[in-house]
């Protein structure tokens, strides 16, 4: 049986460190092209509006319904086995195989890339696709190798009981603080204004092109903030938790806001523009800059350090998804136990980990894109929904411990924010995400006729 022993403090560090990990570091460039110039960090700030009004959605729920699972447990919670309850679970994990361990990869890959600044024999090509069937495109770095290897070594390091596994957690954020605190005090003693602020003559025309801008930078921005959540998916491990998860959940946004904007504005206030774009390495070459060789490669070994801590977060995490679905019935049996004598679900672990090293194989462009667009409708903005029925219920006073300020704007903000990026993504990858959910409400349509019941396993 699981125990209630995260408090806090854990809570934090489990949130913040999924936020941070390698996101930021290897994601400035993207930003900063999506818009061609520094008015990007303007999809950082909206981010952080879209983030703290979702962040909201999160905390009712998880206040009103707290337990492993995160939205699948909202879902079986506030739905039942009903259709459409059935269906929205039923939904949920099935996307979450399209995007979960894709979250975790692009963290393991990010990794490798800086592990590149030790070893540039990682950027090599490992092999092609084409070498095994003629004609398919895309390569595998050794990079993503090694990545593999990372992922095999943070399973091992989350198959343990979980209050070991909260202190080590602890320890990898503080490396994470540090890495950060050292890039921002580096970029703001060295700041230039000038440079931080260098906008093109059409920076803020209201163009389609700069709308469609704005969308990727939005996209990027809440692909780095992903992670303010993630205590909500070992809700029956934390303690006091229709306290406790909500004020991690703001804690985490209002800390990860502050510091993505001051880490972007103080990079671009010492590296140019120009040269944030071409870089695949943008906080190293910073200090490569200001301090020489030596202090570029202690900050790449500390975001190493950073993503580490963010792969671990996230595999801790997302492992309880096949577990909490499997306990109600919903995902095979099997995946419902747990170890014998650390009381953490090491099949649901072990299932995750294994799913993400293979994950690994994809390039980072694709994964952070496939990722986002396979989980939108019906993770983040069928949650919406739920709260909006929710509170249009007689007994929403009772059944919500935690009620969002002015309702229902913040509710609001997050959807249109959601839309907005889904909206503005590549054709390519939307089909990705539409095929992914179409394909859900077929397997749905047949395991349900041939299940019969909601708690009868897929």
């Amino acid at each position: 049986m699981l125990q209630r022993r995260l408090r806090l403090l854990e809570a934090v560090s489990l949130n913040t460190s999924t936020m941070v990990g390698i996101g930021p570091f290897i994601t400035i460039p993207l930003l900063v092209a999506s818009m061609n110039g520094p008015q990007a960090m303007a999809g950082w700030v909206l981010g952080a509006a879209v983030a703290l009004a979702d962040g909201l959605v999160w905390c009712e729920l998880a206040a009103a319904f707290p337990g492993s699972g995160g939205t699948y447990h909202f879902y079986d919670s506030a739905y039942g086995d009903g259709r459409a309850g059935r269906l929205l679970k039923f939904l949920f994990v099935w996307q979450f195989f399209f995007s979960g361990p894709l979250e975790i990869a692009s963290g393991a890959v990010g990794l490798a890339k800086y592990l590149g600044y030790f070893s540039p024999a990682l950027l090599g090509t490992a092999w092609s696709w084409g070498d095994f069937l003629p004609g398919l495109p895309g390569r595998v770095a050794w990079g993503q190798v090694a990545a593999v290897g990372v992922m095999g070594l943070a399973t091992l390091l989350a198959y343990r009981r979980i209050e070991m596994a909260g202190r080590l957690m602890v320890v990898l954020w503080v490396g994470m603080l540090a890495t950060v605190g050292w890039v921002i005090a580096t970029g703001l003693l060295n700041f230039d204004a000038s440079r931080a602020f260098d906008f093109p003559p059409d920076a803020w025309s209201p163009t389609g092109a700069n709308a469609l801008g704005l969308g990727a930078a939005l996209a990027i921005a809440m692909y780095d903030y992903l992670g303010y959540y993630q205590v909500c998916y070992l809700g029956d491990e934390v303690a006091e938790p229709a306290r406790t998860i909500p004020r991690s959940i703001l804690i985490s946004v209002v800390l990860v806001s502050l510091v993505y904007l001051t880490m972007n504005v103080s990079i671009l206030g010492v590296v140019p523009c120009r040269e944030v774009v071409k870089s695949d390495h943008a906080a190293t070459d910073m200090m490569l800059r200001v301090h020489g060789s030596a202090a570029a490669g202690l900050v790449s070994a500390m975001i190493v350090w950073t993503a580490m801590a963010s792969v671990f977060a996230s595999l801790l995490a997302y492992s309880r998804v096949p577990y909490a679905s499997a306990k109600a019935g919903h995902f095979f049996r099997a995946f419902a136990a747990t170890h014998p004598r650390g009381d953490f679900p090491h099949r649901s672990l072990i299932l995750i980990g294994g799913i993400t090293m293979a994950a690994c194989l994809f390039e980072l462009e694709t994964i952070i894109a496939a990722l986002l667009s396979s989980r939108i409708l019906i993770q983040f903005v069928g949650q919406i929904v739920t709260v909006f029925l929710l509170h249009a219920r007689p007994d929403a006073k009772a059944r919500l411990p935690f009620r969002m300020p002015f309702y229902p704007i913040p509710a609001v903000i997050a959807l249109l924010g959601w839309l907005f990026v889904f909206g503005t993504t590549d054709r390519l990858v939307l089909a990705y995400g539409v095929g992914s959910l179409l394909a859900g409400l077929v397997a749905f349509a047949i395991w349900d006729r041939t299940a019969g019941r909601g708690d009868a396993p897929p």
